[in-house]
């Protein structure tokens, strides 16, 4: 069975920090390109960071560049997002995706959400 369970989030005052993880199950986790996403109330749900399979590539949203890193664990089938500096602007859910691309075949899987709430 296939599953993506994030977690991590939590209350944070802004300039704080928090990193979310997200384990996978059912996969062959080192063959998935694995993303972050995140929705914020009345907006649409956008691309935060992504991470190419071996992990040596990585690519960035402009909001999430020089104050987010993402990483991920092959040994442990966990994708990690490390946030620093949080703004109030950064409250959302954040949602983990794992990409499979198969014999030409793409299968996007999508985990429950973690809530991050950045506010004094």
């Amino acid at each position: 069975q296939v599953q993506l369970v994030e977690s991590g989030g939590g209350l944070v005052q802004p300039g704080g920090s928090l990193r979310l993880s997200c384990s996978a199950s059912g996969f062959t986790f080192s063959r998935l390109t694995m993303s972050w996403y995140r929705q914020a109330p009345g907006k649409e749900r956008e691309l935060v960071a992504d991470i190419r399979s071996s992990g040596d590539s990585t690519n960035y949203a402009n909001s999430a560049k020089g104050r987010f890193t993402i990483s991920r664990d092959n040994t442990k089938n966990t994708v990690y997002l490390q946030m620093n500096s949080l703004k109030p602007e950064d409250t959302a859910v954040y949602y983990c995706k794992a990409r499979s691309v198969w014999l030409g075949v793409t299968n996007d899987y999508w985990g429950q959400g973690t809530q991050v709430t950045v506010s004094s």
